[in-house]
């Protein structure tokens, strides 16, 4: 795993609402207040990071590969 936000994209409804879609399945839908924020703000950072943030599915800093734990480092 590399870390990296992927295969998140949006499409905007014809009533103003947004969809967030994680590899074509729907995350979130963003109305109002919120989605008029997100079209502000996907063009000015990481369009990636900004959905994988809003859906919940991103890094919280405190994980740790498998591999680098203490207790699995000699196996």
């Amino acid at each position: 795993m590399s870390g990296v936000p992927e295969g998140f994209t949006y499409r905007v409804r014809k009533n103003g609402d947004i969809d967030v879609l994680h590899h074509g399945r729907s995350a979130a839908v963003l109305r109002g207040v919120a989605a008029a924020r997100f079209l502000v703000d996907v063009d000015t950072s990481d369009p990636q990071e900004l959905m994988a943030r809003i859906t919940g599915n991103y890094k919280h800093g405190n994980e740790r590969a498998a591999k680098q734990h203490p207790r699995n480092r000699r196996r």
